[in-house]
């Protein structure tokens, strides 16, 4: 009576066994399919578009493979099935045709709950040591399995909420001179339009240099934006990156495209890291897909669209095919205005902070990069007077922020621009340094004139008294000895030369 049983037994054990050794062969003939692919197409093409392509099963004479999106279906069945099809009948012999198809999240789930609760460990060690681009059908949807919930959670609720806004990047904040006033009257153009009207500037592109502020004109126009009601997502270019690799893990891909597609306002900072070609072939269709829809688009980078050699060429072109704006370097009245700003912030927790226009204007000067340095002078200035006590000179500002100062060549300074200069300084003109007045209001910038010459260049006494009107040399050094003298027991006069000679060799 037992042998019966016994035998179905065996019979069942057999059965698993040879289904085991099939599934197995499949699984080393897939690694030998993916290894022969990645050998002739090279690593980047075998990553870009390969990486996630798996063999679901064998049925009869048909390979059936899946890959996450529709988007690499539809890219594998036009450009490489017949490649697949050779590398994969040379490896399983009998193949006669390809069936791709996409993987949904709830097949992966399925099979998650059809699996036994125990694992064996030589599946555990074949699964830990099984190549990313090589699964099986059963170990894709066990590794899958684990991961999804966690992927799932991370793609619907990390990557397609997009970055944190700065509350303080907003339009009320940003400070407008002639360099950056083009591309903030388009950004509150396009942050102002009606939801009803279609986009004027689509895309609009910002670009600029780091610290030239194009952050924070593209986060006014997401705060803007949302005030108004309309839908906004804002996300760097690393951050669409992770949302569209998540979401591919996590097989949430559709739901990343359908939540990009249905916003109002969609914008991008530092669209120049953007990598990878899937990545950028996302990034494209989601601009065409918005743009045709009469969504609006802002894209931030640090330089025009045809400079971003590593983006693929459509993807330049629709870039570029909307309104380009450069954001130059601050002026120096956008740079004082800065200073201002900062010292008057600062000013709040440290009611004793005080900054002379003199250092203001001086640091203006001296700090030609961006504002991150602006603002790093003030923290400066700050400490100097915070940790010392002492009051803020020229000589005190240039010692704080002598690191944030970029090192250039020696201006070659010309007695024509000294005199240029002092006459502006005190309010008189140049005529009046070079006649024979001898009023004090004249005397006195003269003499400060001629120091500086003497000081500053390598003219000779006799040269300078020819460009003074041909004054003779006696009187250049009376001149240079008389403000020497002066400048060395008057602080004041002494500040306002050192401040001279920083105007002039800027």
């Amino acid at each position: 009576m037992l042998k019966p049983r016994l035998d179905s037994v065996h019979a069942s054990r057999a059965a698993e066994n040879s289904d085991a050794s099939v599934a197995m062969d499949y699984s080393e003939a897939w690694q030998r399919v993916c290894r022969r692919l990645r050998a002739e197409l090279g690593e980047d093409v075998f990553n870009s578009w390969f990486g996630r392509l798996e063999l679901d099963e064998v049925n009869d004479d048909v390979a059936r493979l899946s890959v996450p999106t529709k988007f690499l279906k539809s890219w594998i069945q036009s450009h490489y099935t017949d490649r697949i099809l050779a590398t994969v009948s040379a490896e399983i012999p009998g193949i006669a045709s390809l069936a791709v198809s996409v993987r949904s999240s709830g097949r992966v789930v399925a099979q998650r709950a059809a699996e036994p609760a125990t694992v064996r460990a030589d599946e555990v060690a074949q699964r830990n040591t099984a190549s990313l681009f090589a699964p099986t059908s059963t170990l894709s949807a066990r590794r899958d399995a684990e991961t999804a919930h966690r992927d799932t959670k991370i793609g619907e609720s990390d990557a397609l909420g997009g970055s944190p806004l700065d509350r303080r990047l907003t339009f009320a904040s940003f400070l407008v001179g002639k360099s950056n006033q083009l591309a903030h009257a388009a950004a509150q153009r396009v942050a102002q339009a009606p939801a009803s009207e279609l986009p004027i500037y689509n895309p609009l592109y910002v670009h600029a240099s780091v610290g030239l502020g194009k952050t924070h004109l593209i986060q006014a126009v997401a705060h803007n934006a949302t005030e108004a009601g309309r839908r906004v997502i804002y996300l760097t270019a690393e951050k669409f990156m992770y949302g569209f690799v998540s979401a591919l893990k996590a097989q949430t891909a559709i739901a990343f495209k359908e939540k990009l597609r249905a916003i109002d306002v969609l914008v991008i900072d530092d669209v120049q890291f953007l990598q990878g070609k899937s990545i950028q072939q996302e990034f494209c269709h989601t601009l065409n897909a918005l743009i045709d829809a009469g969504r609006q688009v802002v894209i931030a980078a640090d330089r025009p669209p045809s400079d971003l050699e590593s983006l693929d060429e459509r993807v330049r072109s629709r870039l570029a095919g909307g309104l380009c704006v450069e954001m130059g370097s601050l002026d120096e009245a956008l740079r004082v205005k800065i200073l201002e700003t900062r010292i008057a912030t600062a000013r709040i927790s440290q009611p004793t902070f005080e900054v002379p226009a003199p250092v203001i204007t001086f640091v203006a000067r001296s700090i030609q990069t961006n504002g991150r340095d602006l603002d790093g002078a003030v923290n400066r200035l700050l400490a100097h007077v915070t940790l010392t006590g002492a009051p803020l000179t020229v000589e005190t500002a240039e010692t704080a922020i002598r690191d944030l100062v970029r090192t250039r060549e020696p201006k070659r300074v010309k007695i024509e621009d000294i005199q240029k200069l002092v006459a502006t300084h005190f309010n008189v003109s140049r005529a009046d340094i070079l006649s024979s007045r001898r009023t004090a209001t004249v005397v006195r910038p003269r003499q400060i004139a001629m120091y500086l010459a003497k000081v500053l260049t390598l003219r000779s006494l006799p040269e300078i008294g020819r460009r003074f009107g041909g004054r003779d040399h006696t009187t250049v050094l009376h001149a240079v000895r008389k403000i020497e003298g002066l400048s060395n027991n008057d602080g004041q006069l002494n500040e306002e030369l050192e401040l001279l000679k920083r105007m002039l060799m800027d």
